[in-house]
């Protein structure tokens, strides 16, 4: 466990599930231009392919991140994948949108899925949040939005 971690309350446990909610600076809808918010997709599969983490489901609101995912073993806690994250999409999008200073706000929320939550009702929750803010009519047209099932 990170002291970060600790700080928090946080206990960081290899193939635990969580549900990550992570907001960008003041709220700014940095990500309303899809071409921004693959930039941060891109971060998000590249933690997959260096198997710190499993994605089973994300979307990339304008203003934040709702992510289901899995630590992996390998993972050294969560509050270091989300450092990772969140500190690489940074230095992508600063430099895409040819700005500095910071991209997400600190820290970020946290809830570790039990053994008795219905894991793909909360995937489904989460890749609806577009609908839910009428951003589209189908999630089919939205373009930030990812799950392994649904």
């Amino acid at each position: 466990m990170s002291y970060r971690d600790a700080l928090a309350g946080r206990a960081s446990l290899p193939k635990q599930l969580y549900h990550i909610t992570v907001c960008t600076h003041h709220r700014q809808p940095f990500f309303a231009d899809w071409k921004t918010g693959r930039l941060v997709v891109q971060e998000l599969k590249r933690l997959q392919d260096e198997n710190r983490v499993d994605s089973i489901a994300w979307v990339l609101m304008p203003d934040h991140i709702h992510w289901l995912m899995q630590l992996s073993d390998s993972a050294s806690s969560l509050s270091d994948a989300l450092r990772i994250l969140k500190g690489r999409s940074a230095r992508a999008v600063n430099k895409y949108l040819a700005r500095e200073g910071r991209l997400w706000q600190r820290g970020f929320h946290e809830h570790a899925i039990r053994d008795d939550e219905d894991i793909q009702h909360i995937a489904r929750y989460i890749v609806a949040n577009p609908l839910r803010a009428k951003l589209v009519g189908r999630i089919a047209d939205y373009p930030l939005w990812d799950a392994t099932w649904l």
